[in-house]
């Protein structure tokens, strides 16, 4: 098959719409659905992140792409019983694969951004994975294959309407080798490190790894911080770096908020939705705490009341948050960016270099005892 008609463009009032090939079969069968113009944006965008994570670590892979974005990444390492918990899969009695553990995780990070996502799989979808997919609002999945019985749990969710995708792992796009820097190792870029500290241990090479692909396929400007194998805050599509990097911290810092003794002892009235959930949590942990804590509204939520997260209290949580990688998809222009990764517990930045200020960079690292690493590659992606 060369042509693939499309569900619509960009825009629903956009039709018709096709993704063709000018030479020899499109690398994909749509096994259930009919996905549009973003969806395979999302798709294409994800199996390349996947595919180089899985590469870089060894480990399966799995994303959650939003309008051509990662709301989270991540490789399939075991999750804690407080992260199972966090991810909303603590109810699940199953045995969690090395791919269900990475969807988790990439869908979990940052829940509010991944509701209706497309999902990218570097593997074999198995049944344990569909069964955390079948669970979540999401647009559609992209994988190398399916099981037959987690083929039969996806094409049923959405009243048969969603988008299932076979993609060749095998396919190679040769014009996109020659663009961009597709399927590199990104190892092997921190070795020149620039700080005074330069010792960055094996699992933080991952971690900056993990970020620095998840940059890669992120709209630029974009920041990504990383810690336990996966993304934990991603900063996109801002025109001022700074401003990147205070978006991914505040994800990064919701991540490690919604672990504290706080929100782990909310106790949510029964029947609440997940989503309703997630929004209560986010707005809890936020300035507009009083939106679920304030007479007549609270009662909806939670049955007990909880007490307010007070500003102190929150950092005092916060300061417990350490060993973070940090990557920048190009330079950082000041030490604005770096003074404010240490608030989210940052020990290991990755970043090109280039910039006339690399010394104020490099001394505000020195400051908080951090270890950079200066790859020579910018990341921009549009």
């Amino acid at each position: 098959m060369r042509e693939l008609e499309l569900k619509y463009g960009c825009n629903p009032n956009q039709k018709p719409s096709r993704i063709y090939m000018e030479e020899g079969e499109l690398p994909i069968k749509v096994l259930n659905g009919k996905p549009g113009y973003i969806n395979f944006l999302d798709a294409f965008n994800g199996w390349q992140l996947v595919k180089e994570l899985k590469k870089a670590t060894g480990l399966p892979a799995a994303t959650s792409f939003k309008h051509v974005s990662p709301a989270g990444a991540a490789v399939g390492l075991p999750m804690s019983d407080v992260e199972k918990k966090i991810y909303w899969v603590d109810d699940m009695d199953m045995e969690f694969t090395p791919l269900a553990n990475a969807y988790a995780r990439a869908r979990g990070a940052d829940r509010m951004s991944s509701f209706g996502d497309f999902i990218s799989l570097s593997d074999v979808c198995d049944v344990a994975t569909a069964k955390i997919i079948k669970r979540e609002v999401s647009d559609g999945v992209i994988a190398p294959g399916y099981e037959p019985e987690a083929l039969e749990i996806l094409k049923a969710k959405k009243k048969g309407n969603y988008n299932v995708i076979e993609i060749d792992e095998n396919y190679v796009p040769k014009e996109l080798e020659r663009k961009e820097v597709f399927g590199i190792t990104f190892e092997h870029f921190f070795d020149n490190i620039v700080t005074d500290n330069k010792e960055i241990p094996e699992s933080a090479k991952r971690d900056l790894a993990i970020s620095m692909i998840t940059l890669k396929y992120t709209q630029s400007n974009s920041v990504c911080y990383a810690k336990g194998g996966q993304a934990i805050g991603i900063g996109a599509g801002q025109q001022s770096r700074i401003h990147c990097t205070r978006l991914a911290g505040s994800k990064a810092d919701n991540w490690w908020l919604r672990q504290s003794p706080q929100v782990l002892g909310l106790q949510f009235v029964d029947g609440i939705g997940r989503a309703d959930r997630d929004n209560s949590i986010d707005l809890y942990i936020g300035e507009d705490y009083m939106d679920v804590l304030a007479d007549g509204a609270w009662e909806k939520i939670f049955k007990v009341k909880p007490e307010v997260f007070t500003r102190e209290e929150k950092r005092a949580w916060l300061d417990q948050l350490e060993d973070v990688a940090l990557g920048s998809d190009a330079f950082f222009p000041f030490g604005d960016n770096i003074e404010r990764a240490h608030k989210s517990g940052v020990k290991y930045v990755a970043e090109p270099g280039g910039s006339i200020r690399d010394d104020n960079v490099i001394e505000t690292c020195n400051k908080y005892g951090m270890a950079m690493a200066f790859t020579g590659i910018r990341l921009f992606h549009h």
